[in-house]
């Protein structure tokens, strides 16, 4: 029988993925009902005007007719148009060539009419399912663990957000009800075409079927050349945004000649790709362009001969030449469609790529929202690993930290600090042992409400765009400017931001740069206060700081720590000298506890980390003047 957390555990392990081809497909058409199916109502008056478009296509060729076959033929209207006598039109040529006339001008009316109307919905099916498509992955990417961005390329997802978004909105905007529009036209015209003539009808289309085998060879062509310059293209996204979000240190170190070189391969890389695209793409127009004109010569070659023989009027065999220059130019559009089609099957494959990711930290059926917890802190016998291949970063922790303790986790590099912080909010899940607070195995939490229970204060303080007020609130939604005022001087924030211009309304640039070290942390903690956490994470807060900046942000932690369980990672031993407890990590496993004074004393992992910050190095020789 498995317990909460494991059940929990393999709900975050069990994937949607799909393992074949077939799955694959079955998942985009899932995908495409799924965004399409609250604009049914649009798509049923898009499907009507495409038919009423459709049916004016076929109308349009027959008021020529009446004109060379009765007007200036028998001087008067068709027996099925009898009914026009009684309006006092086609009495004589003149008059059929009157009704001919209206006839055009009412169908071009009544097509223009259901032209714009399938314009407009679909137009707007487009965009919505764009907008739709867009906040679906967007709000999917947030519901993926840090798991899947340790692998993700940042660039690649902005490309499948916008560029191939934008893909999918052009073919649900343009193409998707105009392939269906296209078939049933091939249908109706080649139905009309057999009433008229069906022997010479076999004889026109007798091509399409090697055309129809080339179109969906050509389809395959075009949609793997496409694949690789929806890569390219990604890639120059992925150049773009490394180059400029880390501009600061390329001026620093002078490499700007290196990141030009960097886009400069891979846009020659997308060029290229583009280029040997095209050049299959091309390839469709002149096939279809030299089938049409072949079918075109044999119809006129014929057609010339059956009126000559009067077995056809003239009036026939121009309805069927235009019957015949629409009925391939469906044709052609399908055709050109395979290049739409191709683009949108790799957009949609790269988006369900991203849908299907299943690296999801689940929260079990029946989670509890455990309230306001007290803040005692267990790992039992936790082991975690980044990736199979990468082996174990913890290997067996079990320690207990009381409420309201400060605990600092110190070890030499690499050995699992940041992960045994990045478990307790359920960044990651553990692949064994669990994780408690206050005796509950936080995989039976609800997320947002484990996630409200932590505060954190990092290393460096990210802020978003907006003013500093909003800056502070994003730690608790709905704060009223009275605490985001509070919650600024308890962090000594407030003694900088009051000298602004615009003081809480001033605006900070992008990642806080117009702002120093020192305020940005500041107003990081006041987030962490505001937020009334009881447990809180200090991930080495002061480590890049001046010494005036350092005395006010400890100043500010020092308030924020009061009546709190703190988890200190730090670096420099000395924050932790007045810590209830120090856990020493090396190797992925505890090694040491105790306070500082008990592990100096013991000579131990601690000892040596202390004694190479602290101690005077070794004597040398000294070199010769």
């Amino acid at each position: 029988m498995s317990t909460p957390t494991t059940a929990a555990r393999s709900d975050a392990k069990s994937g949607a993925k799909p393992a074949t081809k077939a799955g694959e497909k079955a998942a985009m058409r899932g995908l495409i009902l799924q965004l399409v199916r609250p604009y049914h109502a649009w798509l049923a008056i898009v499907l009507v005007a495409m038919v009423v478009e459709v049916l004016m296509s076929l109308a349009a060729p027959w008021p020529l007719k009446l004109v060379l076959d009765d007007a200036l033929g028998t001087h008067h209207l068709p027996a099925w148009l009898e009914w026009a006598h009684q309006l006092g039109i086609g009495r004589h040529t003149l008059g059929v060539a009157l009704f001919a006339g209206i006839a055009t001008l009412a169908i071009a009316v009544i097509g223009g009419i259901a032209s714009y109307i399938d314009n407009y919905y679909t137009t707007s099916i487009g965009q919505w399912v764009a907008n739709d498509l867009r906040l679906k992955i967007y709000e999917h990417l947030h519901r993926l663990s840090l798991g899947f961005y340790d692998t993700a390329k940042t660039g690649t997802l902005m490309s499948t957000i916008t560029s191939d978004v934008a893909t999918v909105q052009n073919f649900a905007s343009s193409s998707t009800l105009g392939i269906l529009v296209d078939i049933v036209t091939i249908v109706f015209m080649l139905g009309l075409m057999v009433w008229l003539d069906w022997d010479f009808t076999l004889i026109a289309v007798a091509v399409m079927p090697f055309l129809l085998l080339f179109v969906f060879r050509f389809k395959n062509a075009v949609k793997k050349v496409t694949r690789d310059v929806r890569v390219r293209q990604s890639e120059i996204v992925a150049v773009v945004q490394e180059g400029l979000g880390q501009v600061r240190a390329v001026k620093a170190f002078g490499r700007q000649d290196l990141e030009v070189a960097h886009m400069e391969a891979a846009s020659h890389a997308s060029t290229e790709a583009a280029l040997r695209a095209r050049k299959v793409k091309s390839l469709l127009s002149p096939v279809v362009a030299v089938v049409v004109a072949l079918c075109t010569g044999i119809v006129l070659w014929k057609g010339t001969a059956l009126i000559i023989a009067g077995t056809m009027t003239a009036g026939a065999l121009t309805v069927y030449l235009a019957y015949l220059s629409k009925f391939f130019k469906p044709v052609k559009d399908l055709a050109s469609m395979a290049s739409t089609i191709a683009q949108t099957t790799v957009a949609l494959e790269r988006i369900q790529k991203i849908l299907g990711a299943d690296d999801i930290i689940r929260e079990h059926p029946n989670a509890i929202d455990p309230g306001r917890t007290k803040g005692e802190i267990t790992f039992e016998n936790v082991a975690f690993g980044y990736g199979a291949d990468e082996g174990l970063v913890l290997r067996d922790v079990s320690f207990n930290i009381k409420p309201g303790q400060v605990v600092g986790i110190v070890g030499p590099t690499g050995s699992g600090k940041s992960t045994v912080v990045s478990l307790m909010p359920r960044f990651y899940d553990p692949g064994g042992g669990r994780v408690l607070i206050d005796g509950v195995d936080i995989a039976t939490h609800k997320l947002a409400s484990l996630r409200s229970q932590i505060g954190f204060v990092l290393q460096e303080t990210v802020l978003f765009r907006g003013t500093i007020g909003e800056n502070i609130a994003y730690g608790k939604p709905g704060a009223t400017q009275e605490e985001i005022v509070a919650a600024a001087r308890l962090a000594n924030a407030d003694e900088f931001i009051s000298r602004m211009p615009h003081g809480y309304d001033s605006l900070v640039g992008e990642r806080g740069d117009t702002l120093s070290g020192g305020q940005r942390q500041r107003i990081g903690i006041a987030r962490a206060v505001i937020r009334n956490s009881p447990i809180m994470i200090l991930d080495e807060p002061t480590a890049a700081l001046d010494t005036e900046s350092e005395r006010l942000v400890i100043e500010g932690l020092e308030r924020l720590m009061q009546g709190r369980t703190v988890i200190m990672i730090a670096h420099r031993l000395s924050t932790l000298r007045n810590a209830d407890k120090i856990i020493v990590l090396k190797d992925g496993i505890v090694v040491e506890e105790g306070t500082n004074d008990e592990l100096v004393a013991q000579g131990g992992v601690y000892a040596e980390l202390h004694r190479i910050q602290y101690d005077t190095p070794p004597a040398t020789a000294a070199a010769p003047a």
